[in-house]
Protein backbone atom coordinates (compact mmCIF):
# COMPACT_ATOMS: atom_id res chain seq x y z
CA UNK A 1 0.00 0.00 0.00
CA UNK A 2 2.80 2.44 0.97
CA UNK A 3 4.83 1.59 -2.10
CA UNK A 4 1.85 2.19 -4.42
CA UNK A 5 1.22 5.57 -2.81
CA UNK A 6 4.91 6.53 -3.23
CA UNK A 7 4.86 5.58 -6.95
CA UNK A 8 1.74 7.70 -7.48
CA UNK A 9 3.40 10.74 -5.89
CA UNK A 10 6.59 10.24 -7.95
CA UNK A 11 4.62 9.93 -11.21
CA UNK A 12 2.71 13.14 -10.41
CA UNK A 13 5.94 15.05 -9.77
CA UNK A 14 7.39 13.90 -13.09
CA UNK A 15 4.28 15.11 -14.95
CA UNK A 16 4.39 18.51 -13.21
CA UNK A 17 8.12 18.89 -14.00
CA UNK A 18 7.54 18.04 -17.66
CA UNK A 19 4.71 20.55 -17.90
CA UNK A 20 6.92 23.23 -16.34
CA UNK A 21 9.74 22.63 -18.85
CA UNK A 22 7.29 22.66 -21.76
CA UNK A 23 5.75 25.91 -20.54
CA UNK A 24 9.19 27.52 -20.35
CA UNK A 25 10.09 26.33 -23.84
CA UNK A 26 6.81 27.66 -25.28
CA UNK A 27 7.79 31.19 -24.19
CA UNK A 28 10.90 30.99 -26.40
CA UNK A 29 10.71 30.94 -30.20
CA UNK A 30 13.63 30.55 -32.62
CA UNK A 31 13.76 31.22 -36.36
CA UNK A 32 16.28 31.46 -39.17
CA UNK A 33 16.34 33.77 -42.22
CA UNK A 34 18.48 34.32 -45.30
CA UNK A 35 18.90 37.64 -47.08
CA UNK A 36 18.98 37.06 -49.99
CA UNK A 37 17.91 33.47 -50.64
CA UNK A 38 19.48 33.45 -54.14
CA UNK A 39 23.05 34.53 -54.98
CA UNK A 40 25.54 34.15 -57.80
CA UNK A 41 28.79 32.21 -57.44
CA UNK A 42 31.18 34.07 -55.17
CA UNK A 43 28.55 36.51 -53.89
CA UNK A 44 27.56 36.67 -50.23
CA UNK A 45 24.33 36.35 -48.25
CA UNK A 46 23.45 36.86 -44.58
CA UNK A 47 22.14 34.12 -42.29
CA UNK A 48 20.17 35.44 -39.32
CA UNK A 49 19.52 33.26 -36.23
CA UNK A 50 16.78 34.95 -34.19
CA UNK A 51 15.40 34.10 -30.75
CA UNK A 52 12.29 35.69 -29.22
CA UNK A 53 12.44 35.14 -25.45
CA UNK A 54 11.64 36.58 -22.02
CA UNK A 55 14.44 38.98 -21.11
CA UNK A 56 15.38 37.09 -17.94
CA UNK A 57 15.73 33.75 -19.74
CA UNK A 58 19.15 32.47 -20.77
CA UNK A 59 19.42 30.87 -24.21
CA UNK A 60 22.56 29.16 -25.55
CA UNK A 61 23.17 29.95 -29.24
CA UNK A 62 24.63 27.20 -31.46
CA UNK A 63 28.24 27.51 -32.56
CA UNK A 64 28.67 27.41 -36.35
CA UNK A 65 31.80 25.94 -37.93
CA UNK A 66 33.62 27.36 -40.94
CA UNK A 67 31.52 25.23 -43.30
CA UNK A 68 27.75 24.75 -43.10
CA UNK A 69 27.61 22.18 -45.88
CA UNK A 70 30.25 20.87 -48.25
CA UNK A 71 29.79 23.84 -50.59
CA UNK A 72 28.59 26.70 -48.30
CA UNK A 73 31.24 28.47 -46.18
CA UNK A 74 30.94 30.89 -43.27
CA UNK A 75 32.93 34.04 -44.07
CA UNK A 76 32.39 35.93 -40.80
CA UNK A 77 30.06 36.26 -37.81
CA UNK A 78 28.78 39.21 -35.81
CA UNK A 79 28.10 39.59 -32.10
CA UNK A 80 24.53 38.94 -30.92
CA UNK A 81 22.28 42.03 -30.96
CA UNK A 82 19.57 42.35 -28.29
CA UNK A 83 16.43 44.44 -28.85
CA UNK A 84 13.83 44.88 -26.10
CA UNK A 85 10.19 44.80 -27.20
CA UNK A 86 8.72 48.31 -26.87
CA UNK A 87 5.24 46.96 -26.18
CA UNK A 88 6.39 44.39 -23.62
CA UNK A 89 9.58 45.22 -21.71
CA UNK A 90 9.77 41.65 -20.41
CA UNK A 91 10.32 40.31 -23.94
CA UNK A 92 13.46 40.63 -26.05
CA UNK A 93 14.69 39.57 -29.48
CA UNK A 94 18.31 38.42 -29.85
CA UNK A 95 19.74 38.24 -33.39
CA UNK A 96 23.10 36.87 -34.50
CA UNK A 97 24.10 37.12 -38.15
CA UNK A 98 26.64 35.24 -40.27
CA UNK A 99 28.01 36.03 -43.73
CA UNK A 100 27.88 33.04 -46.10
CA UNK A 101 29.25 32.39 -49.58
CA UNK A 102 29.60 29.56 -52.10
CA UNK A 103 31.70 28.98 -55.19
CA UNK A 104 29.68 26.09 -56.61
CA UNK A 105 26.33 26.44 -58.29
CA UNK A 106 23.44 24.44 -56.89
CA UNK A 107 20.67 24.34 -54.30
CA UNK A 108 21.83 23.81 -50.71
CA UNK A 109 19.84 23.07 -47.57
CA UNK A 110 20.66 25.13 -44.49
CA UNK A 111 19.90 22.78 -41.56
CA UNK A 112 17.80 23.52 -38.50
CA UNK A 113 19.80 24.82 -35.52
CA UNK A 114 19.13 23.98 -31.88
CA UNK A 115 19.11 26.47 -28.99
CA UNK A 116 19.52 25.25 -25.40
CA UNK A 117 17.07 26.69 -22.86
CA UNK A 118 16.03 25.91 -19.31
CA UNK A 119 12.82 24.41 -20.67
CA UNK A 120 14.43 22.21 -23.29
CA UNK A 121 15.72 22.54 -26.86
CA UNK A 122 14.21 25.04 -29.34
CA UNK A 123 14.94 24.60 -33.06
CA UNK A 124 14.86 26.94 -36.04
CA UNK A 125 13.29 26.27 -39.40
CA UNK A 126 15.30 24.83 -42.31
CA UNK A 127 16.32 27.11 -45.21
CA UNK A 128 17.27 26.69 -48.86
CA UNK A 129 20.06 28.65 -50.54
CA UNK A 130 20.26 28.80 -54.35
CA UNK A 131 23.65 29.55 -55.95
CA UNK A 132 23.44 30.47 -59.65
CA UNK A 133 26.16 30.58 -62.28
CA UNK A 134 27.11 33.71 -64.21
CA UNK A 135 25.37 33.80 -67.56
CA UNK A 136 27.67 34.03 -70.60
CA UNK A 137 26.47 35.49 -73.91
CA UNK A 138 27.69 32.88 -76.43
CA UNK A 139 26.27 34.82 -79.42
CA UNK A 140 29.13 37.33 -79.30
CA UNK A 141 32.62 36.66 -80.51
CA UNK A 142 35.61 35.99 -78.28
CA UNK A 143 38.30 38.66 -78.25
CA UNK A 144 41.97 38.48 -77.27
CA UNK A 145 43.11 40.09 -74.05
CA UNK A 146 44.36 43.61 -74.61
CA UNK A 147 48.08 44.07 -74.21
CA UNK A 148 49.26 46.29 -71.33
CA UNK A 149 49.92 49.90 -72.20
CA UNK A 150 53.44 51.25 -71.84
CA UNK A 151 53.52 54.22 -69.47
CA UNK A 152 56.63 56.28 -68.78
CA UNK A 153 57.55 56.50 -65.09
CA UNK A 154 59.88 59.39 -64.22
CA UNK A 155 61.71 60.26 -61.03
CA UNK A 156 59.13 62.97 -60.36
CA UNK A 157 56.37 60.33 -60.60
CA UNK A 158 58.24 58.14 -58.10
CA UNK A 159 58.71 61.13 -55.80
CA UNK A 160 54.98 61.88 -55.92
CA UNK A 161 54.16 58.26 -55.05
CA UNK A 162 56.71 57.98 -52.23
CA UNK A 163 56.96 61.52 -50.86
CA UNK A 164 56.04 60.41 -47.33
CA UNK A 165 59.04 58.05 -47.22
CA UNK A 166 61.29 60.89 -48.34
CA UNK A 167 59.90 63.20 -45.65
CA UNK A 168 60.28 60.45 -43.03
CA UNK A 169 63.92 59.87 -44.02
CA UNK A 170 64.66 63.61 -43.77
CA UNK A 171 63.04 63.77 -40.32
CA UNK A 172 65.10 60.78 -39.10
CA UNK A 173 68.31 62.30 -40.43
CA UNK A 174 67.51 65.64 -38.76
CA UNK A 175 66.76 63.86 -35.48
CA UNK A 176 70.08 61.97 -35.61
CA UNK A 177 72.01 65.19 -36.32
CA UNK A 178 70.22 66.96 -33.47
CA UNK A 179 70.96 64.10 -31.07
CA UNK A 180 74.66 64.12 -31.97
CA UNK A 181 74.82 67.90 -31.50
CA UNK A 182 73.09 67.63 -28.11
CA UNK A 183 75.40 64.87 -26.87
CA UNK A 184 78.44 66.98 -27.77
CA UNK A 185 77.16 70.20 -26.22
CA UNK A 186 75.47 68.92 -23.05
CA UNK A 187 77.13 69.50 -19.66
CA UNK A 188 79.42 66.72 -18.59
CA UNK A 189 78.46 66.64 -14.90
CA UNK A 190 74.77 65.88 -15.17
CA UNK A 191 73.21 64.91 -11.83
CA UNK A 192 71.72 61.46 -11.81
CA UNK A 193 68.01 61.55 -11.14
CA UNK A 194 66.77 58.55 -9.29
CA UNK A 195 63.37 57.37 -10.38
CA UNK A 196 61.35 56.16 -7.45
CA UNK A 197 59.40 53.12 -8.48
CA UNK A 198 55.83 53.40 -7.36
CA UNK A 199 54.51 50.31 -5.58
CA UNK A 200 51.99 48.28 -7.55
CA UNK A 201 48.58 48.42 -5.94
CA UNK A 202 46.97 44.95 -5.85
CA UNK A 203 43.85 44.59 -7.99
CA UNK A 204 41.58 43.74 -5.06
CA UNK A 205 42.75 46.74 -3.00
CA UNK A 206 42.02 49.12 -5.85
CA UNK A 207 38.63 47.49 -6.55
CA UNK A 208 37.53 47.62 -2.89
CA UNK A 209 38.60 51.28 -2.71
CA UNK A 210 36.48 52.14 -5.77
CA UNK A 211 33.54 50.18 -4.36
CA UNK A 212 33.72 52.20 -1.13
CA UNK A 213 33.84 55.43 -3.15
CA UNK A 214 30.80 54.26 -5.13
CA UNK A 215 28.92 53.52 -1.91
CA UNK A 216 29.72 56.98 -0.54
CA UNK A 217 28.26 58.63 -3.67
CA UNK A 218 24.78 57.24 -2.75
CA UNK A 219 23.75 57.20 -6.41
CA UNK A 220 20.78 54.84 -6.22
CA UNK A 221 19.52 56.61 -3.09
CA UNK A 222 19.33 59.80 -5.22
CA UNK A 223 17.43 58.06 -8.03
CA UNK A 224 20.48 57.51 -10.27
CA UNK A 225 20.06 53.73 -10.35
CA UNK A 226 21.37 53.24 -13.89
CA UNK A 227 24.57 55.23 -13.21
CA UNK A 228 25.03 53.23 -10.00
CA UNK A 229 24.99 49.91 -11.88
CA UNK A 230 27.16 51.27 -14.71
CA UNK A 231 29.91 52.19 -12.24
CA UNK A 232 29.43 48.97 -10.24
CA UNK A 233 29.78 46.89 -13.42
CA UNK A 234 32.85 48.88 -14.55
CA UNK A 235 34.63 48.26 -11.23
CA UNK A 236 34.05 44.49 -11.51
CA UNK A 237 35.10 44.36 -15.17
CA UNK A 238 38.32 46.32 -14.44
CA UNK A 239 39.05 44.01 -11.50
CA UNK A 240 38.61 40.92 -13.70
CA UNK A 241 40.99 42.33 -16.31
CA UNK A 242 43.73 43.04 -13.75
CA UNK A 243 43.18 39.94 -11.61
CA UNK A 244 42.78 37.31 -14.34
CA UNK A 245 44.27 39.14 -17.37
CA UNK A 246 41.19 38.78 -19.58
CA UNK A 247 39.38 41.24 -21.81
CA UNK A 248 36.03 42.34 -20.34
CA UNK A 249 35.15 45.74 -21.81
CA UNK A 250 32.92 45.71 -24.88
CA UNK A 251 32.02 42.10 -24.05
CA UNK A 252 28.67 40.69 -22.99
CA UNK A 253 28.17 38.96 -19.66
CA UNK A 254 28.04 35.55 -21.37
CA UNK A 255 31.33 36.22 -23.19
CA UNK A 256 32.98 37.18 -19.89
CA UNK A 257 31.86 33.94 -18.26
CA UNK A 258 33.16 31.97 -21.25
CA UNK A 259 36.59 33.47 -20.45
CA UNK A 260 36.22 32.53 -16.76
CA UNK A 261 35.12 28.97 -17.51
CA UNK A 262 38.52 27.34 -16.97
CA UNK A 263 39.83 29.64 -14.24
CA UNK A 264 40.14 28.54 -10.61
CA UNK A 265 37.10 30.39 -9.22
CA UNK A 266 34.64 28.82 -6.82
CA UNK A 267 31.13 28.17 -8.11
CA UNK A 268 29.52 30.30 -5.39
CA UNK A 269 31.80 33.23 -6.29
CA UNK A 270 30.88 32.90 -9.96
CA UNK A 271 27.21 32.97 -8.97
CA UNK A 272 27.73 36.18 -6.99
CA UNK A 273 29.45 37.77 -10.00
CA UNK A 274 26.76 36.58 -12.44
CA UNK A 275 23.93 37.94 -10.24
CA UNK A 276 25.56 41.36 -10.08
CA UNK A 277 26.42 41.62 -13.80
CA UNK A 278 23.01 40.30 -14.93
CA UNK A 279 21.22 42.80 -12.68
CA UNK A 280 23.43 45.57 -14.12
CA UNK A 281 22.52 44.47 -17.68
CA UNK A 282 18.81 44.48 -16.83
CA UNK A 283 19.03 48.00 -15.39
CA UNK A 284 21.16 49.37 -18.25
CA UNK A 285 19.41 47.75 -21.20
CA UNK A 286 15.97 46.65 -20.01
CA UNK A 287 15.22 49.59 -17.68
CA UNK A 288 14.77 47.26 -14.72
CA UNK A 289 13.92 49.04 -11.45
CA UNK A 290 15.33 46.95 -8.60
CA UNK A 291 14.26 47.39 -5.00
CA UNK A 292 16.57 49.14 -2.49
CA UNK A 293 17.34 45.76 -0.93
CA UNK A 294 18.43 44.42 -4.34
CA UNK A 295 20.73 47.44 -4.84
CA UNK A 296 22.39 46.79 -1.48
CA UNK A 297 22.62 43.05 -2.24
CA UNK A 298 24.31 43.74 -5.59
CA UNK A 299 26.91 45.88 -3.80
CA UNK A 300 27.43 43.21 -1.14
CA UNK A 301 27.83 40.54 -3.86
CA UNK A 302 30.50 42.65 -5.59
CA UNK A 303 32.45 43.16 -2.35
CA UNK A 304 32.22 39.44 -1.50
CA UNK A 305 33.42 38.39 -4.96
CA UNK A 306 36.46 40.70 -4.86
CA UNK A 307 37.31 39.66 -1.29
CA UNK A 308 36.95 35.93 -2.01
CA UNK A 309 39.00 35.99 -5.23
CA UNK A 310 41.82 38.34 -4.20
CA UNK A 311 45.29 37.14 -5.07
CA UNK A 312 47.19 35.82 -2.06
CA UNK A 313 50.83 36.90 -1.96
CA UNK A 314 53.25 34.10 -1.05
CA UNK A 315 56.23 35.39 0.92
CA UNK A 316 59.66 33.85 0.47
CA UNK A 317 61.61 32.28 3.38
CA UNK A 318 63.90 35.32 3.49
CA UNK A 319 60.94 37.67 4.01
CA UNK A 320 58.79 35.46 6.17
CA UNK A 321 61.52 34.08 8.42
CA UNK A 322 62.49 30.49 9.01
CA UNK A 323 59.64 27.97 8.86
Amino acid sequence: MNRSFFNTILFSLLIITGLTFNAGAQNIRAEARLNPYTIRIGDQTRLYLIVHQPIKEHVNFPKLTDTITGKVQVVSSNKPDTVVDKKDRNQATITQSYTLTSFDAGTYAIPSYSFGTAGGVVKTNELTLMVQTVKVDTTKGIYDIKQPLKVSYTFFDWLMDNWYWVVLALVVIAAIIGLIYYLKKRPKNVPVIKVVKQPIIPAHVEALKKLNELRDKKLWQQGEVKQYYIELSDVLREYLEKRYVIKTHEKTTDEIFDSLKYLDIKTEDKQLLRKTLVMADLVKFAKEKPLPAENEQSFANAVSFVSDTQQVEVKSNAEGGNL
